[in-house]
């Protein structure tokens, strides 16, 4: 696992809003860590194969500023990623929100499984094991005082 490059950090396209022009107030990405690591519970969204979505809600964590999440290989969202990784976290509150949009990988390394476990473990007082996905961030979304500081983050902008 490394450590996630800084994000291009933006106003987000969102018309008729009166969102600043000025880049004054943006939300850092470290920002975003600080809200969504200590929630206990996340959204994910994932997409059926039949195209419907797909949203529950989850325990996950935080690690090197990536949302890692689990569950067993026959729940719905498990089947829904196995056929399609694209996926969307988005943070319990509506009002401090972080939203991260990507795609899945399973958790295979050791190493790695080990370093989330002892994270499940310090927040839920359980180690998770064996299916645990990282979401790997293409854009993300966030503000704690709509529209002051909407904020977009884009890792493909690299």
């Amino acid at each position: 696992m490394s450590q996630l490059p800084e994000p291009l950090t933006e106003r987000p396209y969102i018309p008729d809003y009166g969102l600043p022009t000025s880049t004054k107030g943006l939300l850092s990405f470290a920002d975003a860590i600080e809200l969504l690591a200590p929630a206990m519970n996340y959204w994910v969204c994932t997409v059926r194969p039949d195209g419907r979505p797909h949203a529950v809600p989850v325990w996950g964590v935080v690690v090197d500023g990536k949302v890692h999440f689990g569950g067993g290989p026959d729940t719905r969202k498990a089947k829904n990623l196995k056929t399609n990784p694209h996926v969307v976290v988005h943070s319990e509150s509506g009002d401090k929100v972080v939203i991260v949009e990507g795609t899945v990988r399973a958790v295979t390394d050791d190493a790695e499984q080990e370093r989330i476990d002892d994270a499940y473990e310090a927040k839920y007082k359980m180690r998770h094991g064996p299916t645990v996905w990282v979401v790997e961030p293409v854009v993300g979304f966030g503000w704690t005082n709509f529209v002051k500081d909407a904020t977009r983050w884009r890792f493909d902008a690299q």
